[in-house]
């Protein structure tokens, strides 16, 4: 079979039969072009002339291009390589599975990068006034810190997500939970603070009525200024302009207010299982990274207040 209907089988497959989400398969779809332009350069056209030294190839190819990629990128190619080719074996289209020497590359164990308290005020602060969009910006931004969502799961929030009795409560106050849907679709309930509370009610009763009037009905929660359904690159946005205008020099993303959750969760105390569960993590291995940026933080204190620390 002709390399590029071999792909475009399995990306039909993960979309159709397995069901994986449009982000995922447009992953698979950037990887598995740049493998077949590659194969392509090397005279390769049809999966019968794919050997496993040519996967290999292919891989140091990509490992040593100048800037090297990151581990997690480089782990990511293999993997949509692997599972191109063990679909190819399966479906019978392939005799063998011509990727089983592929091994993961180690990845660096990097900490997750978390503002400080002070940090974290000063960006929540940053959308300053009362015209309609600061107010939604202010709400979107005490909400992602308060319950620790991801983006994508703040974006597609409906308004009747938030929770304490259903959606909005009877004297048109905002519940004090919200359900978020996170990977698979699988749901988790998170409390939201008090100035998360306010800001969304500010945004519900003053905003999002006058948003919603300029384009069609929505059950979204946050819309943008022409009344559709906030996107997820305008939530990235939302969150540069406002650590530009709050002066902070690091690198903010809408993980950064995440990692912030989960940090300061920590350092108040909070135990790491009852984070994982805030989180929506299926494993509490994946939330104990987090674990050690809280000792580093009491390793940096002992340094400078034990007198018999150096």
């Amino acid at each position: 079979m002709r390399i590029d209907r071999a792909v475009t089988a399995y990306l039909r497959h993960v979309s159709i039969e397995r069901g994986l989400s449009e982000h995922t398969v447009a992953a698979y779809r950037r990887d598995l072009g740049d493998y077949v332009g590659w194969l392509t350069e090397q005279g390769v056209r049809d999966t019968t002339d794919v050997t496993p030294d040519v996967v290999a190839r292919y891989v140091a190819d990509r490992a040593a291009a100048s800037p090297p990629p990151a581990a997690s990128s480089l782990a990511r190619l293999q993997s949509s390589v692997r599972g191109l080719h063990r679909y190819l074996a399966r479906e019978g289209i392939e005799d063998e599975d011509v990727s089983t020497r592929l091994r993961p590359p180690k990845a660096a164990r990097r900490l997750p990068q978390a503002l400080t308290i002070e940090q974290v005020e000063r960006l929540l602060a940053a959308p300053s006034g009362e015209d309609p969009i600061g107010l939604r910006d202010r709400a979107l931004l005490e909400l992602m810190y308060a319950t620790g969502a991801r983006v994508s799961e703040v974006v597609t929030l409906d308004v009747d997500d938030l929770m304490g009795g259903g959606g909005a409560t009877g004297n048109g106050s905002t519940g004090d939970i919200v359900r978020l849907r996170g990977k698979g679709d699988k749901e988790r309930i998170v409390p939201v603070g008090s100035f998360a509370r306010a800001a969304v009610d500010a945004y519900l009763t003053r905003v999002r009525p006058e948003l919603s009037l300029r384009g069609r009905a929505t059950p979204r929660l946050f819309l943008g200024a022409r009344g559709a359904p906030l996107s997820r690159q305008s939530a990235w946005l939302v969150i540069r302009a406002a650590a530009e205008k709050a002066g902070i020099s690091a690198h903010v993303s809408p993980h950064t207010l995440r990692h912030s959750f989960a940090t300061h969760l920590l350092q108040g105390g909070a135990d790491v299982r009852v984070v994982q569960e805030l989180l929506g993590h299926a494993s509490v291995a994946t939330t104990q990274i987090y674990t050690h940026v809280t000792v580093d933080a009491l390793r940096d204190v002992y340094a400078t207040s034990h007198p018999r620390a150096r």
